[in-house]
């Protein structure tokens, strides 16, 4: 048996943060968390904090690449870059996320994942713990950065070839759709966190589809309804859009992209302060462009995704509308913590155990804790990814 021995820092945990800790691992699963120095195997391999952060990999509910390829370009290599280039910014498990596109395309993203799920080795990166089914079940003047020929409503013949494959964990749907509610109804049966999203669904009709399964929101005030949309789609009286239902049903999670360019500090901490940590998860919503130069890049498929441009600190549709981010999960816990003012053991949680509790995988992964996977971050002071342990192996990145 093999150990690994993380000394020399202070470990996060979900509601506290230790100081001077042991954190111990053996084989791939978490054995001890405390303060005792007796309880380091003596032939353990010791890892020196010198002084930063210990804490618990990162959870990514919603990616679509990174290192310069995009999970829905469809091959085993493009899902490894991606996987590769996340790990380096502290992501330990993932799940990877499609665009619209065709039946073929997002099946054939399904089979990549599929394989190199079965074929994962620490060195391939973060670990797949499923698929994010996002695209293509979007409204069409909600598709943002995606390609709007891909949308379409959701038909079973189709979404359950998908769900076949058995490794889809996470289902996406515009609520108002036609066949929404059937969808949701069969994603929940599935065991899948159903969500809505690039929706202009209202109050209604997203209490219909919380009613079919629905419990969670895609990437909240991106690609989402409001007040004065609903007005223009349904005219008066006003009704309630996505945002005031998600806030009004604590049932409800969200998640936002706190790269500090999709949403200004006092959002983010507004969004913290109505939802509170065990409901609010980050997310990446991550494109190519990650670790990339500036420049021109597809969004979706290699061949025919849609356009856009990284200016280094975000994509761009076009200069007027956002299309995604270029940035990692730790530059998001970074952004949660020092801008929004959100204490680091919160800002870590939402990146951890609040998604992996969304997704039913909480007595695997999402914190420090005996029995669970060795998942395991040091982190600078300055909250710099410094080592990546994935199941009890470091990444060498």
């Amino acid at each position: 048996m093999s150990s690994l021995c993380f000394i020399g820092g202070s470990a996060i945990l979900p509601d506290r943060i230790i100081d001077d800790a042991v954190v111990v691992c053996r084989d791939d699963k978490i054995i001890y968390v405390g303060k005792s120095q007796q309880r380091i195997p003596a032939r353990a391999e010791k890892i020196d904090a010198k002084g930063g952060w210990i804490c618990p990999g990162f959870v990514d509910i919603h990616v679509h690449g990174g290192g310069g390829s995009d999970f829905m370009d469809g091959t085993t290599d493009a899902v490894r870059t991606s996987c590769r280039a996340h790990a380096s910014h502290g992501t330990t498990t993932l799940f990877p996320t499609t665009s619209t596109g065709s039946p073929l395309q997002i099946q054939a993203m399904l089979d990549a994942c599929a394989a190199a799920q079965a074929e994962w080795t620490a060195d391939a990166g973060s670990a797949i713990g499923g698929v994010h089914l996002y695209g293509p079940y979007f409204a069409k003047e909600k598709v943002g950065c995606h390609n709007e020929a891909g949308c379409r409503v959701p038909q079973p013949e189709e979404f359950r070839n998908y769900f076949k494959s058995g490794i889809i964990k996470v289902a996406t749907c515009a609520a108002e759709l036609p066949g929404a509610a059937g969808f949701y109804r069969y994603a929940r049966r599935k065991g899948c966190l159903v969500t809505c999203g690039h929706s202009n669904s209202s109050w209604a009709e997203m209490d219909n589809a919380f009613k079919n399964g629905m419990r969670h929101v895609d990437h909240f005030w991106c690609a989402m309804s409001t007040v004065p949309s609903i007005r223009k789609r349904l005219g008066v009286p006003m009704q309630g859009s996505m945002l005031e239902y998600v806030l009004g049903n604590r049932e409800m999670s969200t998640e936002v992209i706190a790269d500090g360019m999709h949403l200004s500090a006092e959002l983010l901490k507004f969004a913290w302060q109505l939802k509170t940590a065990s409901r609010l998860c980050l997310v990446t919503d991550c494109n190519r462009a990650l670790d990339m130069p500036p420049g021109r890049y597809r969004f979706g498929p290699e061949k025919d995704g849609s356009w856009f441009t990284s200016d280094g600190k975000v994509g761009w549709a076009n200069p007027e509308s956002l299309a995604s981010s270029v940035s990692g999960m730790d530059h998001m816990v970074r952004t949660m913590h020092r801008s929004a003012g959100i204490p680091l053991f919160e800002a870590i949680r939402m990146a951890s155990l609040t998604p992996a509790e969304r997704l039913g995988m909480s007595d695997q992964l999402g914190s420090l804790q005996r029995g669970k996977q060795a998942d395991v971050l040091v982190l600078s002071r300055r909250l710099q990814v410094k080592q990546v342990c994935l199941r009890g192996t470091l990444f060498a990145g």
